[in-house]
């Protein structure tokens, strides 16, 4: 699978590397999630939160919900255009937008930690994950992401999507540090 990298608009292809966490410096981005749906369920929200508790010691997780079809319209395409105005309210020109779409590229874990990483090489303020409401993103939001992604061949509801982002967010950032440390730990060091 060729890296996420290739496929952000204006970035260069992150150069091959020959150990998994290389120990180089990233800045840890602040990071928005804009989610469009219903009220989330409690057992959702826990969980959340208890992502939320764990990252803190990473990074800011900010979290935005977006009530889905703010207008009460029977129209999806008025729907899908006032979901959308109100999510583009939350986007700073300076932040790194990654869109969770169906249509996204299909990336693993790995990939996944690419793309956090290589964000925060990229000189935005913040990274913004944009979970999209019932009928997706729609078009100024997608114009505007730097990339978009599935976390799933499977379409997921936004609050099954919202917990394995939160997920794969945490796997990479205990990875990150714990790698780090471990490959800067002279006991570590002395194995080989």
């Amino acid at each position: 699978m060729m890296a996420v990298s290739l496929y952000m608009k204006g970035a260069a292809p992150s150069p091959g590397r020959k150990m998994k966490h290389s120990g180089e410096s990233v800045r840890a981005l602040p990071v928005r999630i804009v989610t469009v749906g219903k009220k989330r369920s409690k057992g959702v929200q826990l969980l959340f939160e208890e992502y939320k508790e764990k990252l803190k010691c990473y990074c800011c997780i900010n979290d935005i919900q977006v009530k889905s079809n703010p207008k009460n319209t029977g129209d999806v395409r008025a729907q899908i255009e006032s979901e959308d105005t109100i999510v583009m309210q939350h986007i700073r020109p300076r932040d790194w937008v990654v869109i969770l779409d169906e249509h996204g590229l299909d990336i693993g874990s790995e990939e996944m930690a690419q793309l956090v990483e290589d964000a925060g090489k990229t000189g935005s303020s913040m990274l913004v994950f944009c979970i999209g409401g019932p009928y997706g993103h729609g078009p100024k939001l997608r114009e505007r992401a730097d990339v978009s992604i599935k976390l799933s061949s499977m379409v997921l509801n936004h609050q099954v999507a919202l917990v394995v982002l939160m997920e794969q967010l945490y796997r990479f950032s205990h990875e990150k540090i714990f790698h780090s440390y471990l490959f800067q730990c002279p006991m570590f060091l002395r194995q080989f």
